[in-house]
């Protein structure tokens, strides 16, 4: 392109050129605002990797002791056995008999004397004998007390390692942490599998294949639970 020509007031030319390839400069594309769905796939990602290390952990204990209750066959049901005698002082037995339920009382007092297994769970009055059982997933008591002649006969049921796995698993005679934590890894999985199932119908090309698969597994488990009942 030529230089174009201006003459001044004192008759001097000078040439300007002009500006090639000026242009305004371009706006920055503003980014959509609100939640898109890969949005909602990047955080099922995050909080089933999340989830998965206490997840994972929690499924493998459930399913070992599933496994355990449901083949009792396959171990030895020996337990140990122990029996113990004790005698009440005659002040002992002075103070458990003005006692209008003296349970609590024998049971702190046997307690001190020898080492129980278990669990407070019920105490009975039968005439003259106070029946307190104990229980826990590590094994139970069963303390008898005559309050006539001041004796007490305690039998101790030792669990073996089986037992105490299925007790766990159920949640049968254990404590208030383990109940929360049977709750609180039910809870776990539960959206570890959610996160899951989200990631799984995520993929596009194998939508109709997870529908078929979900389909499938559904139906088979209603059939052998409609078969079993």
């Amino acid at each position: 392109m030529s230089e174009s020509q201006q003459y001044s007031s004192d008759g001097v030319s000078s040439s300007i050129s002009p500006v090639v390839g000026t242009s305004r400069p371009k706006l920055a594309k503003k980014s959509k605002k609100g939640y898109r769905r890969s949005d909602f796939y990047r955080q099922s990602r995050s909080l089933h990797a999340w989830l998965s290390a206490f997840a994972f952990l929690a499924l493998m204990f459930f399913s070992l002791t599933g496994l355990f209750l449901n083949h009792p066959e396959w171990f030895e049901s020996n337990t140990a056995s122990e029996e113990v005698s004790l005698q009440l002082s005659s002040d002992q037995l002075a103070q458990a008999q003005a006692l209008e339920n003296p349970a609590d009382w024998l049971l702190q007092t046997v307690r001190a004397e020898t080492g129980v297994v278990g669990r407070f769970k019920s105490a009975e009055l039968f005439d003259d004998e106070v029946m307190i059982r104990l229980a826990s997933p590590s094994g139970s008591t069963d303390i008898s007390v005559l309050l006539e002649s001041g004796e007490i006969a305690i039998t101790t049921e030792q669990a073996t390692t089986v037992s105490l796995l299925n007790d766990l698993h159920r949640g049968k005679e254990v404590g208030e942490l383990w109940r929360w934590l049977i709750d609180i890894s039910a809870v776990i999985i539960l959206l570890l599998s959610v996160a899951g199932y989200v990631l799984f119908f995520s993929l596009k090309t194998r939508k109709a294949t997870s529908l078929w698969l979900t389909a499938s597994s559904l139906l088979i488990i209603i059939v052998i639970g409609w078969m079993s009942v």
